[in-house]
């Protein structure tokens, strides 16, 4: 990342360049990106390319200023954080789904950043309704957040009896755990982003992947809520877990909210692949 682009990354979350690259810092990075870059997966339905090459992330988020899912966006941000001067690993996770089942191998990309002040921290902007700051990664016990109550635990053995790692407490698996629910196992060795691919391609492709069969963009709002753009389904959600909802009738209104409410500019409504249904 190149000084131009870095900066034009800041611009984009409305944050002046830090000093240095502290936990602070980190916290403020975190909430503005939840708050500004939105996750969606309309690429998929727009039959948009999903390369996974930082340059490529960065045009689509910084350049052309998109979201993503969390390939994209955990990817771009791993970027900037790398440039800005942070320690940054790639960590792979699998997601729980119905009934508490792993979802594939790469289902889900995090980062592991170090701070300048000596913090270790696990920071995801691509999960959806996730924390909104940093969770300590080493904390074990529960750590608040105006998401809900977050705790990072060892995984226990999977439905194979593997528990991951090498039977160590440094290197085993760990779970990610929002108000008492399992979220994703996460493995603690480094990745690089191509490694990824396999797993971009797979929820980009797969009939039963749930971003091939819905379209979805959202962000946090400043007051600690949520709005949420499903098909022409548009849900606001309070900090305190209220819930407004609409359906948007026409074309334009549907491309309005987008716009005014994402920051996303598009020539025509998104149609789920497969189906030409907004939804």
């Amino acid at each position: 990342m190149n000084s131009a682009q870095l900066d034009a990354y800041l611009r984009r979350l409305g944050v002046e360049h830090p000093a240095w690259p502290t936990v602070d810092v980190l916290r403020e990075l975190h909430l503005c990106h939840l708050r500004t870059v939105p996750f969606e997966n309309l690429s998929i339905h727009l039959g948009e390319e999903i390369v996974l090459e930082e340059k490529r992330l960065l045009d689509k988020v910084v350049g052309a200023r998109r979201g993503g899912f969390c390939y994209e966006l955990n990817g771009a941000f791993g970027a900037l954080l790398a440039a800005l001067g942070y320690d940054v690993a790639l960590l792979a996770a699998r997601v729980y789904g119905d009934e508490e089942r792993l979802g594939i191998p790469y289902d889900h990309l995090a980062l592991r950043v170090r701070t300048v002040d000596g913090g270790d921290w696990l920071a995801d902007v691509g999960f959806g309704a996730h924390c909104h700051l940093p969770l300590a990664f080493g904390e074990r016990g529960e750590q608040e957040d105006p998401a809900g109550t977050f705790r990072i635990v060892e995984a226990q053995p999977d439905a194979a009896g593997v528990r991951g790692g090498h039977d160590t407490v440094e290197t085993a698996d760990l779970d990610v755990i929002r108000d008492g629910r399992p979220q994703y196992r996460l493995e603690v060795r480094p990745r690089v982003l191509g490694d990824f691919v396999a797993g971009a391609w797979w929820h980009s492709t797969s009939p039963v992947s749930h971003f091939t069969r819905s379209l979805v963009c959202s962000r946090v709002t400043e007051n600690g809520g949520r709005i949420t753009l499903s098909g022409r389904r548009f849900t606001v959600t309070g900090a305190d877990g209220s819930r407004e909802e609409r359906e948007l009738g026409t074309d334009e209104e549907v491309l309005g909210v987008y716009r005014e409410r994402f920051g996303i500019e598009l020539g025509s409504v998104p149609k789920v692949r497969g189906t030409g249904q907004d939804g």
